[in-house]
């Protein structure tokens, strides 16, 4: 009987099955790819709004978006312009200008008016036919016109040649045009002079210049805009060691200065 129970036992322990084990896990998720691509969707589409940002925003904004990316990403993940990025910034228009666009207004009014002259005088010197006695330049400073005294005067005096009369008549019909500053500066070279009427080169090249500010006014410049300067010897643009450089000393100059054209302009601007 007992080794019947025992049987029965060994049998039961035998044939019954083993549980099944439970499945580990759910059920299987995305690739892992989808996770890299994903992130850089969301990346390109932050970069294109950043372009889209700074293509439309005034100078101070992308000021203020360039250093809110500096304290997010650090100041060396974030240029201080687009230009070395592949990005130009384009300021939107303002109703009132700059200063800054302001003055290149007004330098480029003064650098046509300049042009414009230099363009008049040389018209008139190759007309002419004085390339050798006449000449214009325009430098920083201004427009110079630079007469020979060849041209104006008898040697050592201040009596207009009939040359020189019908040339600054024809000068003066351009000059009468222009309501800025002029000035007339007599120059001459170092030879001394002494007469009972110039005593020295001072005297000599101050009433050269004033005998042709008289020419100009009675031909139509306006004596409010004019004036006779005299520098004598001491302004030489040739050495006068030699008779060639000594007549290229002897001149006179007829100068408009950029900063009388310049404070023409910002008075007809002021009004």
């Amino acid at each position: 009987m007992a080794d019947e129970t025992g049987a029965e036992a060994e049998s039961e322990m035998t044939l019954s099955p083993p549980p099944e084990e439970e499945k580990k896990g759910g059920e299987e998720g995305a690739p892992a790819w989808m996770a890299t691509f994903a992130d850089l969707v969301t990346l390109l589409m932050c970069f294109f709004v950043l372009l889209f940002a700074m293509s439309t925003t005034q100078q101070e904004t992308y000021k203020e978006l360039v250093q809110s990316l500096r304290s997010a990403l650090g100041s060396q993940a974030v240029p201080e312009s687009g230009t070395r990025e592949g990005l130009t910034m384009h300021a939107v228009p303002s109703e009132e200008p700059s200063e800054n666009q302001q003055i290149d207004e007004l330098g480029g009014m003064i650098e046509k008016e300049m042009e414009e002259i230099v363009s008049e005088i040389r018209e008139l010197v190759l007309f002419n036919k004085l390339g050798g006695e006449v000449s214009v330049t325009k430098s920083e400073d201004g427009v110079v016109i630079t007469m020979s005294d060849l041209l104006l005067f008898a040697e050592g005096g201040t009596r207009l040649s009939d040359k020189g009369l019908d040339i600054l008549r024809k000068v003066a019909s351009v000059l009468s045009k222009l309501a800025y500053q002029v000035k007339i500066k007599g120059h001459t070279d170092s030879e001394p002079i002494s007469s009972a009427f110039y005593p020295s080169n001072w005297e000599l090249s101050s009433a050269r210049a004033s005998t042709v500010v008289r020419l100009l006014v009675e031909n139509g410049v306006s004596p409010r805009y004019i004036s006779a300067e005299g520098y004598a010897q001491y302004h030489p643009v040739a050495t006068n060691d030699t008779a060639r450089g000594r007549a290229r000393n002897r001149r006179v100059e007829i100068v408009y200065e950029r900063d009388s054209i310049a404070r023409q302009f910002a008075d007809m601007g002021g009004n």
